[in-house]
């Protein structure tokens, strides 16, 4: 396996924090350096967030579909934030546990759904239940 040189931390900062809502300069950042799509960023503490798990607790889903598409690895928060109920099932039937996990900024999985509107809803009952 080849050895790549590191991404510049401000670089995966700028990326992580504008997945939050910008989505054009997501586009533009990961245009500039695709090896950006899975890099996390520490905001202290251990709080871990990449760019998926920005759009997942911001219920924006076209900037995790966009990231989703061009390799970002998926994960329960943002199949939560997507509707996408079979997967979290199938998660939680493994693992009860995941039903009350933490995500980036120790937000619960079941706002991650909510924050998916209409899609995360079956998602929000399948939590409650």
């Amino acid at each position: 396996m080849e050895n790549k040189p590191t991404i510049h931390p401000d670089l995966v900062k700028d990326f992580v924090g504008n997945a939050h809502g910008d989505f054009d300069r997501v586009k533009q950042l990961l245009e500039q350096e695709p090896g950006l799509v899975n890099a996390a960023w520490d905001w202290g503490g251990g709080d871990w967030e990449t760019a998926l798990g920005a759009a997942a607790h911001m219920g924006r889903s076209d900037i995790a579909l966009f990231l989703i598409e061009n390799g970002a690895r998926l994960d329960l928060f943002a199949a939560a934030m997507l509707g996408k109920v079979e997967i979290v099932r199938s998660m939680i039937a493994d693992n009860p546990n995941l039903k009350n996990t933490l995500g980036p900024h120790g937000i619960p999985l079941i706002n991650h759904a909510q924050a998916g509107g209409v899609e995360g809803q079956q998602v929000v009952d399948l939590l409650k239940s």
